[in-house]
């Protein structure tokens, strides 16, 4: 089988081409420049563009034999990810870029471009396991739980999942950094990447302060929502998230003497409501355009759901309803209504819900609202 390597510079993928060759697979490394400016160094263990990292997949690439070219997706990368990004803030809504670039770059745009070049399968570093099912092929999660990467990939079609191919999805992290010490390849100890990628000091409000412009509002008032009195003021509506905590810079105190937290961004008004933390649970959550990794289901479902990328699964019941758009486009087509026997805190729209069913990934939606029952 022709399989393409994506290959970032890290261990992990470094490792996940190996593999793919030790499997009898014809394999060709590619890295994805994504940066329209990339930086000559890496900031600690943060980003993943950079021209270091370009050159340490190179080094990987020798090291394992196998050709290697790097693919300028830059431009599609800044519209399909970071300007998606950039809107999802300007509107109040919290996104996950990592979620979206392997919906619509890593597994839409690679992928599509290796099956146009006559390549069978896309091979990349996720922690994530691939079974044979009796509808098609099934995305369960990695027997690492600290490493599971099935959330991110909770996005992906049937079709997509066909084409792929992730050889890490049954070893822990340990091991695999154990493998690439005794290949030979120098990215063994090489810090995992974490944090957002084209936000390279991790300033993600200071960035979309820059980046934004006269785009959004830049100032706003911080109102409790038990009191309704004006607790401070703030510099952009962006530079919150709910259920956030710290850095909040009150100018008084609640009345109360509790802690408060973010409970609501309104970006038009600019106004961020914040109350008490009993304030944050919700148990009531829409999602919309939803991805399924299989057949859709029908009704209701009884699963569990991830509402973050390392958070704690929660046991639910799914409800799923046909839309007008699920005739025309039945992968992402219609909404789905989420009731959480085990309350969340903290849940924003504009994150991923991801359905499992077990270890298996049914599929996921971007929530929209959530609500106390």
């Amino acid at each position: 089988m022709k399989v393409l390597a994506a290959m970032s510079g890290g261990v992990d993928s470094a490792v996940a081409a190996a593999r793919a060759v030790d499997a009898g697979h014809d394999v060709t490394g590619i890295h994805l420049a994504l940066s329209r400016n990339p930086a000559s160094y890496r900031s600690g263990a943060r980003g993943c563009c950079t021209i270091e990292d370009a050159n340490d997949a190179r080094r990987a690439a020798d090291v394992i034999g196998i050709p290697f070219y790097v693919w300028d997706l830059s431009e599609r990368f800044h519209e399909d990810v970071v300007e998606d990004f950039m809107a999802e803030y300007a509107a109040g809504r919290t996104p996950n870029p990592c979620l979206r670039c392997n919906e619509r770059i890593k597994f839409a745009a690679v992928l599509d471009r290796a099956l146009g070049l006559g390549f069978d399968a896309v091979a990349t570093g996720h922690y994530a396991v691939l079974r044979d099912g009796a509808d098609g092929i099934e995305l369960h999660r990695s027997v690492d739980a600290a490493k599971d990467q099935s959330y991110v990939l909770g996005v992906l079609t049937q079709d997509q999942l066909r084409h792929s191919l992730f050889p890490l999805g049954g070893s822990c992290k340990d091991d695999v950094r154990r493998e690439a010490a005794s290949r030979g390849l120098l990215v063994a100890d090489k810090p995992d990447s974490h944090d957002i990628c084209f936000v390279a000091d991790g300033d993600t409000a200071g960035w979309l302060r820059e980046k934004l412009g006269d785009r959004v509002r830049h100032d706003g008032a911080i109102v409790d929502a038990e009191s309704g009195e004006l607790l401070g003021r703030h510099q952009g509506s962006y530079g919150f998230t709910v259920g956030q905590r710290r850095g909040l810079r009150l100018g008084r105190p609640a009345a109360d003497g509790r802690p408060r937290f973010v409970l609501d961004i309104e970006p038009v008004s600019g106004t961020v409501t914040v109350g008490s933390r009993d304030l944050l649970a919700v148990d009531r959550l829409t999602g919309v355009r939803p991805r399924w990794c299989g057949n859709p289901p029908s009704g209701r479902l009884d699963a569990t759901v991830q509402l973050r990328a390392h958070g704690a699964e929660h046991r639910a019941r799914v409800v799923v309803h046909a839309g007008p758009a699920a005739e025309a486009e039945p992968v992402a087509g219609g909404r789905v209504e989420i009731e959480l026997l085990d309350p969340a805190e903290g849940i924003a729209p504009g994150q991923a819900a991801v359905i499992y069913d077990g270890t298996r990934v049914v599929g996921s939606a971007t929530i929209s609202a959530t609500a106390r029952g």
